[in-house]
């Protein structure tokens, strides 16, 4: 037996937009959302609106979960020196957190970390995997806790 594995975020979520699946159809409370990872194309730092309709998915699941903050991890390609890779980065983890903000979730839920090339996705030479913002979920409970 073959057995298909996507792991392709941005085909899972062109698929799940193209047969309907909406931040409007979204159930908040039953749980979070899937897609994780936000790419950027080259020198881009704003969000496309499949991009925004993603992250009011995770707003709406964040309200309705006041006890988890969300890490937002910017990255960047090797592409150019490291200072602006890091100043880039920076620029694609603000956008994510000012969506989610202007959202309603609380600025103080939200933990941004901007790596520029430092953490690659995939090898140095595949730059578009690179370019990406990475969502992480933080249950402050077990983080207090600690």
């Amino acid at each position: 037996m073959t057995v298909l594995v996507l792991d392709n975020p941005g085909l899972i979520a062109n698929a799940a937009m193209a047969a309907g699946f909406t931040a409007a159809t979204y159930d908040a409370g039953t749980r979070r959302p899937h897609r994780m990872k936000f790419h950027y194309g080259f020198n881009k730092h704003s969000l496309d609106k499949d991009d925004i309709a993603f992250l009011q998915q995770h707003a709406a699941y964040l309200k309705e979960h006041p006890s988890v903050s969300v890490g937002i991890h910017g990255h960047s390609d090797n592409f150019g020196s490291e200072d602006y890779n890091q100043f880039l980065s920076r620029l694609r983890a603000n956008a994510v957190a000012r969506s989610l903000i202007q959202e309603g979730v609380e600025e103080s839920r939200i933990l941004m970390r901007h790596w520029g090339s430092a953490r690659p996705l995939a090898t140095p030479e595949d730059r578009a995997a690179n370019r990406r913002v990475e969502l992480e979920y933080i249950n402050m409970d077990v983080a207090q806790a600690l």
